[in-house]
């Protein structure tokens, strides 16, 4: 099984072809004349489908690709991998920071995480598992591909208002993402069915030698032997001391609105869209429960620097919440986790910390960079508004930054950052 669950498709699919009825009636019932005041840009998801022979075809690897939109970053060796959602993996070959070239693309339908330890690199494909040996990284073979062992793997468009469903065969098709795209709609037609569930409906919301390193926004996490995978509901445990061929465990349940995962030490941070959740691997293969802090309903990843979790909420959007802001939860009694503090931030999405600073992606305001030697009164050392920021991974040596298919790469600076350079994807 390659989606969700197929009778809820089917149930989506009935609920799609019956709304479609009662906008045209609805439609048909007259026409009249609009102006520019009785139209608005609405956030529209669209399904991106690829067919079933495509979506089992092995991953290939082929040549540089412009990127459509950038994802999810991962640095291993002198690599970084950039996710294309849905479609694949953009190879950077980074050996010269200050010249970084793209070298090839991995095909993998339905991508959005990946993870890498000696040259064996693990990614999903909605929820199949697959193994890739990218030792030879012009000769890049599929090693394993473990079907249906990761749940619940498609997230819905929560930051869209509108999900629009027309068009997609789900017998023939197989649903891998979404699109988010601005469309111009009538509005007394568009509230209309919103309101009452037709066509269009709203806010649709359900390191190691050896190992790379993820972002933020990371859902996969690799600690010692094994690989946990965050889906929306589970932590997916797997054994990876057999590097070819990992062991399936028992999944945990975890929440609901999963979206991130953080390791430290012996514990694993979650981020929801409700809170973050405390998990203990000192028994890797049984994660168990120890507390949780709970925010209300918010977009948010999380990271932790001893004593402290920072977490990003982003509002205006699907998730729920209506402010944007970072908050500072003191984890120094790990059962009882207490907010502190909190900060006004405008979008923000990943974040990152390294020895005494704190960065922080605030989407369209751009990369911010906070002197957190005091918590309970962070200081602005510098700001990049300039730029579109996503994700960050602070490195030993260096920040690499990625936003609105841009990478930029940063060397650490006592007053904040020193660009080393920028490489744009979409070319």
């Amino acid at each position: 099984m390659y989606l969700c669950k197929d009778n809820l498709i089917d149930n989506y699919m009935n609920f799609f072809r019956i709304s479609a009825l009662l906008g045209l009636l609805s439609f048909s019932l007259g026409c009249t004349e609009e102006s520019e005041s009785d139209y608005r840009d609405y956030l529209v998801a669209r399904p991106l489908t690829v067919s079933l022979e495509e979506f089992r075809a092995e991953p290939d690897i082929i040549g540089p690709q412009p990127i459509n939109k950038s994802g999810k970053i991962y640095a291993y060796a002198n690599f970084i991998f950039v996710n294309e959602p849905y479609k694949g993996i953009h190879i950077i070959d980074n050996t010269n920071p200050q010249a970084p070239l793209k070298t090839g693309f991995i095909t993998i339908a339905g991508n959005v995480d990946i993870s890498v330890k000696d040259n064996y690199l693990y990614a999903d494909s909605l929820q199949d598992l697959i193994v890739l040996d990218i030792s030879d990284l012009n000769n890049i073979q599929q090693v394993s591909r473990l079907e249906g062992v990761l749940q619940d793997n498609i997230a819905w468009p929560v930051e869209a208002e509108i999900v629009d469903a027309t068009g997609w065969n789900s017998e023939s098709e197989i649903l891998v993402g979404w699109e988010v795209v601005s469309e111009r709609r009538l509005i007394s037609e568009t509230e209309t069915e919103i309101w009452r569930g037709g066509l269009a409906f709203a806010e649709m919301a359900s390191a190691d030698g050896g190992t790379g390193q993820g972002g933020s926004m990371a859902r996969f996490k690799i600690v010692g032997q094994y690989l946990y995978a965050v889906d929306s509901h589970f932590i997916n445990v797997f054994d990876i001391s057999d590097l070819e061929t990992p062991q399936v465990l028992d999944d945990v349940f975890a929440g609901f609105d999963i979206e991130t995962i953080f390791n430290q030490g012996d514990r694993l941070f979650l981020g929801s869209m409700s809170g973050m959740y405390i998990y203990d691997i000192t028994n890797p293969a049984t994660p168990q429960y120890i507390s949780e802090f709970q925010h209300g309903t918010a977009c948010d990843p999380v990271v932790v620097d001893e004593n402290y979790a920072y977490v990003t909420l982003r509002g205006g959007n699907g998730c729920g919440a209506t402010e944007s802001g970072l908050y500072i939860v003191d984890i120094s009694d790990i059962e009882q986790p207490e907010l502190i503090k909190s900060y006004p931030l405008n979008g923000p999405y990943g974040l990152g910390v390294k020895g005494s600073q704190l960065f922080v992606c605030d989407g369209d305001s751009g990369l911010r960079v906070f002197d957190k030697s005091d918590v309970m009164d962070l200081r602005e050392v510098s700001h990049f508004g300039n730029v579109i920021t996503y994700d960050v991974i602070p490195l030993e040596t260096h920040l690499l930054m990625v936003g609105d298919g841009v990478l930029y790469q940063y060397n650490y600076q006592d007053a904040g950052l020193e660009l080393i350079s920028e490489l744009a994807l979409k070319n």
